[in-house]
């Protein structure tokens, strides 16, 4: 045995005693505010206290209703730590006491929060990553529009830009997920009663957020979601006599940003559907050098890369004058099943064709059992 075949077992073993060591993650998700998560979490923590578990609140925010608050009477409840940001005091989820009480179970809301600035972590999730490291088991909740590979799809249904997002790769690492379901005219009538928002809110969310085909559509995403993380789950645990070629994907971006994003979420979709891994590759033309492309330009491209590597993307960048050549050389290298490629813009096209680079590509992975996918 191979001194690099010792060195992967020792990190298979390393990786499971870290697993063991773990606490355990549950996961409500929903398709909207409104339809149960915190109440249903609430309910769970105080099933959990009858049956004698110590279980503690580490944030809940109620936003006023009258169930939620209800229900958090007499909850065992971690402290929030105070915090003075531009000259006022706010309140945060106190990450550090939580590890410190150390809880067998810990109910965190609202998954997809940006910490104010100053405190340890830039977003709740990764602060619940450390929560779980430290052995502590924790319940939580996010709505489907949070999920960023998502957003696009969200998007063009909501007409709203979500700024608080999170990696997929969070939602795989749950190890249960639950999906909190409610149909839109019941949803429509508790918004109606003032169980959601203040009865002032209600027109306004009626002809926004709450139209029932939007609804339904984030319904749909919703249910799709957790039934895809539940059968990926059984793919990855249940043993299996499918000895298929796993899928690999390559995601060939450009200084385009529109496209570029899109590129990416898309390939994080499918990555995340298959359980598999993937790569985002950047061909640096000559005339992409950073002392040559604007600054603008350098600063998107840089985002979209930090984007990727946030889904879980492995980042390849790679200069020369002919892209196609690079695409193709790449994929044969990573041993790729699938290349995600881009329409290119009408500014792209004047630098090289639409055509050459596609001809090229395919003209070269004929005949091997690589696909291709164009993404408009």
């Amino acid at each position: 045995m191979g001194a690099e075949e010792k060195e992967l077992i020792s990190q298979k073993f390393l990786d499971l005693i870290q697993r063991s060591r773990r606490g355990k993650f549950k996961l409500y998700i929903g398709m909207i505010a409104g339809v149960g998560k915190t109440y249903r979490m609430l309910k769970e923590t105080r099933s959990l206290l009858q049956n004698g578990v110590d279980v503690k609140i580490g944030y809940i925010e109620s936003h006023n209703r009258k169930d939620v608050e209800r229900l958090m009477e007499d909850l065992p409840i971690i402290p929030r730590k105070k915090i003075f940001y531009k000259g006022k005091e706010l309140e945060e989820m106190d990450m550090q006491a939580i590890i410190n009480i150390h809880p067998d179970i810990v109910i965190i809301d609202e998954l997809a929060h940006s910490n104010i600035p100053g405190s340890k972590n830039e977003k709740r999730w990764q602060d619940i990553i450390e929560i779980l490291s430290a052995g502590i088991n924790v319940i939580s909740a996010v709505n489907i529009q949070h999920i960023e590979s998502l957003y696009n799809e969200i998007h063009d249904i909501t007409g709203i830009e979500v700024h608080e997002r999170i990696p997929d790769h969070i939602l795989t690492t749950a190890d249960e997920i639950v999906n909190i379901d409610l149909s839109a005219d019941d949803l429509i009538e508790r918004l109606k009663e003032g169980k959601i928002y203040n009865l002032d809110k209600v027109e306004i969310a009626l002809n926004n957020f709450f139209r029932p085909e939007k609804i339904l559509q984030l319904r749909e995403l919703a249910l799709k979601e957790v039934a895809g993380q539940v059968e990926r789950k059984i793919t990855s645990e249940v043993f299996t006599s499918d000895k298929r070629k796993p899928e690999k994907f390559l995601a060939c971006i450009s200084t385009n940003n529109k496209t570029a994003k899109k590129l990416i979420r898309k390939t994080a979709r499918l990555a995340s559907y298959y359980t598999s891994s993937w790569i985002v590759l950047y061909v640096q033309i000559p005339s992409e050098e950073y002392d040559k492309i604007n600054l603008e330009k350098q600063r998107l491209l840089l985002n979209n890369l930090k984007l990727a590597t946030e889904l879980g993307a492995e980042i390849l960048k790679v200069k020369g004058n002919n892209i196609a050549e690079n695409i193709v050389k790449i994929a044969m290298e990573k041993d790729i099943t699938t290349v995600l490629m881009g329409l290119p813009s009408y500014s792209f096209m004047k630098m090289i064709t639409r055509g050459n680079i596609l001809k090229k590509v395919l003209k070269r992975i004929t005949g091997t059992k690589i696909d291709i996918i164009i993404v408009s």
